[in-house]
């Protein structure tokens, strides 16, 4: 049985993230992935760039992590990197004396969120791109930078977008990179410790297995990158608040909806997986208004439909491969959240929700299913109920479950 490392499990409680795509690119209305624009650095100057802004929001709608795009596709690098001239030392920032992945870092730490840098493996503005031994370098410096000179980081997400026909020294790479930040997290690439789920529409398939053979790495391909041997790799499911990665002056009307926000996260989080939301923050710095309110509105439907719980796993008994709730009185019941004891690895692979109505007093099945995971929110038309039965009808070794929590959200 594949068993997942610690860092694994702690990685899978975060849940929910913030994507923060940020940087030159943000200055150019309508730029999009490998743009022939050229773009001019002077343009850059966020003067009220609040990174504790950013942070702040995702914090208080119950965010554990964020990942700010550290250097995208077109190659700008957030950081004051000595390995290229095309950064924030070149800009009229703060006079070339700016570091936006300080501030980020700085933000993350004062509030206690997970920080997580991405970093583009392609790189549009590098003329070494072509030659691979010349440009593993430059990948190496800058990753050294990143993790040499910020402290402890939670997260290296990388994004095989544009890396499709490209070979990169990956054992010189993660190598470093392991050297440098041991407890690192590595997102899809090289090394991976979870993965993309595969499509940028926020949604995990059923079933969502932790344990796989290959991932999907670019947007751009259907072709999987194989890794020779199954491996724990828990899904991220990463989307966007609007129509654009970055801030747009355009696209304000496609701000997701609360119910829209909500349904993704039913479709991510409840199937297992690790949520990714981006915002990107405005030409001034700052997260726009209505993104960070519609964010903030997401958090509190979560907490209003899952803080608290009408009865735990501490109010069910077992018997065998059943789990039995029974309250003292009948109530009305539409969502059942499981989670299973992943730290010997899944062993769920069927299981089915019966319920025992008020009045006949026999149980009915309500939802079958394949894998619980780290979290399946089972949502069902409202019912009344004196009993609930989770019945796991198929298992390859002994299962635990974890948590098995009841409510009634209403409308």
């Amino acid at each position: 049985m594949i068993k997942p490392t610690p860092k694994q499990l702690a990685y899978q409680e975060w849940e929910f993230g913030l994507f923060v795509h940020f940087g030159l690119r943000t200055f150019y209305e309508g730029y999009v992935d490998f743009d022939t624009r050229e773009m001019s650095l002077s343009v850059f100057n966020p003067i009220h760039l609040d990174c504790e802004q950013w942070i702040r929001t995702a914090k208080e709608a119950g965010m554990k992590y964020a990942v700010l795009t550290a250097k995208h596709h077109d190659g700008f690098s957030n950081w004051p990197s000595k390995y290229t001239d095309f950064s924030v030392a070149q800009s009229s920032w703060k006079e070339g004396k700016g570091d936006v992945v300080k501030e980020f870092m700085d933000a993350c730490r004062k509030y206690d969120m997970k920080p997580g840098l991405y970093y583009s493996p392609f790189d549009g503005s590098a003329g070494v791109y072509q030659n691979a031994k010349a440009y593993d370098d430059y990948f190496v410096n800058q990753i050294t930078e990143l993790l040499g000179n910020y402290g402890d980081i939670d997260i290296l997400w990388f994004d095989g977008c544009g890396s499709e026909d490209h070979e990169y020294d990956w054992v010189r790479i993660i190598d470093e990179i392991r050297r440098l930040q041991p407890n690192i997290s590595i997102f899809n690439m090289g090394d991976p410790d979870f993965r993309w789920v595969g499509n940028e529409d926020g949604i995990a398939p059923l079933p969502c297995w932790n344990v796989v053979d290959s991932t999907e790495f670019s947007i751009l391909t259907e072709q999987k990158e194989v890794l020779g041997e199954q491996l724990w790799l828990p899904a991220e499911c990463d989307v966007r608040m609007r129509e654009n990665w970055f801030y747009s002056d355009n696209d304000e009307h496609t701000v997701k909806s609360l119910d829209q926000l909500m349904g993704l996260y039913y479709y991510s989080v409840g199937r297992g997986a690790n949520l990714l939301l981006n915002i990107g923050p405005d030409r001034q710095g700052l997260l726009p208004t209505k993104d960070a309110s519609h964010l903030q509105a997401m958090g509190e439907e979560i907490r209003r439909r899952f803080e608290n719980p009408i009865a735990t796993l501490k109010q069910c008994m077992q018997n065998k491969l059943e789990w039995i709730y029974e309250p003292t009185h009948p109530h009305l019941l539409d969502h059942i959240v499981i989670q299973e004891d992943l730290t010997l690895g899944e062993h769920v692979r069927n299981f089915q929700i019966s319920v025992i109505t008020e009045k006949t007093k026999r149980p009915f099945t309500v939802y079958e299913g394949q894998n619980i995971g780290h979290k399946a929110i089972i949502r069902i038309p409202s019912i009344k109920v004196q009993g609930v039965i989770l019945t796991v009808t198929k298992t390859e070794g002994l299962p635990s479950i974890h948590d098995m929590s009841f409510y009634y959200v209403g409308e």
